[in-house]
């Protein structure tokens, strides 16, 4: 008897945990699905992706942060990018080496650069700028400008699928 109780209420537990574990997931988190090349080769096409966009409700974006946004009218969903730089930083890419405030940023996790050159940019307040890994397939703040915080979606945080922890990068 004493047996099936305590099988009972580590049962009720694990239900408990599960529908916790669901409505976190259904309120806190994105799966979008990964179409470019712009993250590679931390971030492949047709991994997904999961976002979490509580992230930012309290906290701001910091430098590093893999970041999900939507851009004003555009179609192709949701972009997958790397914060380069915070509201007052200056941002420079100089034959395609990035310097913010002018300082050269140190970026193990670009395999793949490119030579563009960017002029310097003042991020403004509410703001991020961001760039992809794979330098030379990214349509990044490079061509876009910063992103306004209310664009983004959250901070990214682990493959699904293949599942692996972006953590690595």
């Amino acid at each position: 008897m004493v047996r099936l109780a305590r099988w009972r209420s580590f049962a009720s537990l694990t239900l408990q945990l599960a529908v916790l574990a669901l409505l976190v997931a259904a309120f806190f988190l994105r799966l979008p699905q990964v179409s470019g090349l712009s993250m590679e080769p931390h971030i492949r096409p047709g991994e997904y992706v999961a976002i979490n966009t509580f992230a930012y409700r309290f906290a701001s974006p910091r430098r590093g942060d893999i970041v999900a946004f939507r851009r004003d009218n555009d179609a192709r969903g949701v972009f997958i990018k790397r914060v380069i730089g915070v509201p007052g930083d200056r941002v420079k890419i100089a034959s395609g080496h990035v310097y913010v405030n002018g300082i050269a940023l140190r970026e193990p996790y670009v395999e793949h650069g490119d030579a563009r050159s960017a002029p310097e940019i003042a991020v403004p307040a509410h703001s991020v700028y961001v760039l992809g890994d794979n330098r030379a397939a990214s349509e990044d703040s490079r061509v876009f400008g910063p992103v306004p915080d209310d664009r983004l979606m959250g901070r990214a945080v682990a493959g699904v699928w293949p599942p692996r922890m972006l953590g690595e990068l």
